[in-house]
């Protein structure tokens, strides 16, 4: 059409004046021609392919700002905001694999296929938050437009994805933990819905009460392990399942319930009520055997030390107790400051473990003052592959202070502390942000607690090692030493080299022989706690 009107006009006028619009036609033509490639060029606006209301920018921002407020002064190792960005952006990718960031020329660019689909200016600082999390967000909103594959996974899918990302360059341990997951998380810690405080189990057609909560509302009743559940408020619970009788037992904090038991060997039954009330679950369950007491810890939660302090009140007050057993194979862990505060039931003084990080507050020496309520009993305790962190720090303080024998084989080795971020998604932030070293200054990271006696080389080498102490000088025990003398850093062939003398593997009932045989046998006992060095 411009093109026509110009024609017209060219020949309604003078030859040289028509030269003279020739030329300006064609220079205006190769002017708009080349306006129009280089407008192809530039990134275009994002097609939308949902309402804006379905991204809040301004709810994303304030989770990656609080987020990366928290991270920076406390990682273990020391990253700019730039970098945990790049790292997180790059978690696209791992939901629609034709996404790529790229910084080119102090922009941050987002490509989809090669194509180029928005930028935006590099922030001139790599440690400013506010810039740095609304890069993030406005790069989001655009891979959101722009993906079909990210839309239908949802827009949580992209906070788990970016932190997922930047902590695989971190430790193994820090992790997001999405909003759904951490408020049971917390439910649980916190106490979780309020509940009778048993725990049962069903043998046959009967429902047994296999563990009471010492911390809970049916400690000081009349209740009792080893009772039989026939009736929850008058429902009864035969031809019922393990849940649903589970379910029966919880309800609203303070609410009345009324348990019907008896023992299996009494035929009369008898209606206890009690009041509901939130406790976390129960982690220390303890049983006694010819005067040993043992004390299996599944965890560490808030109240672990609590029940820990309760038993051993409780069993100390039988003269007769000859040692004591603690459990601790397949516990993963959990609250630091109880592995540290169930040390102090059992050592007279001295230092449980210390932590060492950037951030003031996870440097600490964790010293113990008090008492041991045992009063000096040989302690026994059982660790394989699967204990780790809490419970680690716990049979490294013990050994240490050649408080207790560790049976078993060498532990996980998970010796890094992380401390805890609630975002305003109500999702959580699990940040590593110190090392454990236990009382002689040795890392549990990567090396875990190699045992004074180990099981997990089969029966040859136990009997070896129990003939070996009717020498003056057990092989095995060198292998102990080393273990207590490594110092951090160290390298992963030195690692693996000390845990190979007792590699780690799932306990057995070797286990627990041996720890009866070593609490009835005072001499061997005594040998293995001269294992460990003096300070």
């Amino acid at each position: 059409m411009i093109e026509t009107i110009a024609m017209q006009l060219i020949l309604s006028i003078t030859p040289c004046c028509k030269r003279f619009l020739k030329i300006l036609l064609v220079v205006t033509f190769l002017i708009a021609m080349s306006c129009s490639f280089a407008i192809a060029q530039q990134p275009q606006p994002s097609t939308v392919h949902s309402s804006d209301k379905d991204f809040d920018q301004n709810n994303y921002i304030n989770i990656i700002a609080t987020a990366l407020t928290f991270l920076q002064p406390r990682t273990l190792d020391e990253h700019s905001i730039e970098q945990l960005c790049l790292w997180g952006l790059n978690g696209l990718n791992a939901i629609d694999p034709a996404f790529s960031i790229k910084e080119e020329r102090g922009q941050l660019n987002l490509y989809k296929a090669q194509k180029l689909l928005y930028s935006t200016p590099i922030p001139p600082s790599a440690d400013n938050i506010k810039l740095w999390s609304q890069s993030v967000i406005n790069i989001w909103y655009n891979a959101w437009q722009n993906s079909n594959t990210i839309q239908s996974i949802g827009k949580q899918a992209i906070i788990q994805a970016f932190f997922d990302e930047l902590f695989d360059h971190m430790d193994p341990y820090s992790r997001y933990v999405a909003p759904s997951s951490a408020v049971t998380d917390r439910d649980i810690r916190d106490g979780g819905d309020a509940s009778a405080g048993i725990s049962l189990i069903k043998q046959g057609n009967y429902f047994i009460i296999s563990s009471i909560n010492p911390n809970g509302p049916s400690w000081e009743t009349q209740l009792m392990v080893g009772q039989r559940l026939y009736a929850v408020d008058g429902k009864k619970t035969a031809k019922q399942s393990l849940d649903t009788v589970k379910k029966w037992l919880r309800g609203k904090e303070n609410t009345t319930i009324s348990l019907t038991v008896s023992m299996a060997s009494n035929k009369k039954t008898k209606t206890v009520r009690i009041k509901r009330a939130s406790v976390p679950p129960a982690t220390v369950f303890a049983f006694t055997s010819n005067n040993i007491v043992m004390l299996k810890i599944t965890s560490f939660s808030t109240d672990t030390a609590e029940e820990i302090s309760q038993y051993l009140d409780q069993a100390m007050q039988d003269m007769k107790i000859k040692g004591l057993i603690i459990d601790l194979r397949g516990n993963r862990g959990g609250v630091l400051q109880q592995a540290i505060t169930s040390a102090a039931l059992l050592l007279d003084n001295g230092i449980a473990a210390t932590t060492q990080g950037r951030f003031d507050d996870a440097n600490h020496i964790w010293a113990v003052q008090g008492g041991d309520l045992t009063q000096g009993i040989p302690i026994v305790i059982l660790v394989d592959g699967h204990t780790a962190s809490a419970a680690e720090i716990l049979a490294a303080a013990l050994s240490d202070h050649k408080r207790a024998v560790i049976v078993g084989s060498t532990t996980l080795g998970k010796g890094l502390v992380q401390t805890i971020a609630q975002l305003p998604d109500e999702g959580e932030l699990f940040v590593t942000w110190s090392r454990v070293l236990a009382p002689l200054g040795w890392p549990l990271q990567g090396l875990g607690v190699m045992p004074q006696l180990c099981t997990s080389r089969g029966e040859q080498f136990i009997k070896k090692q129990l003939d070996s102490l009717k020498t003056p000088t057990p092989f095995y025990k060198d292998s102990v030493v080393s273990s207590r003398k490594a110092r951090a850093p160290l390298d992963a062939k030195i690692i693996q080299n000390i845990r190979s003398a007792c590699p780690a593997a799932l306990g057995t009932d070797a286990d627990l022989d041996i720890a009866n045989m070593l609490i009835l046998k005072p001499t061997l006992y005594k040998q293995l706690l001269n294992f460990i060095p003096s300070e």
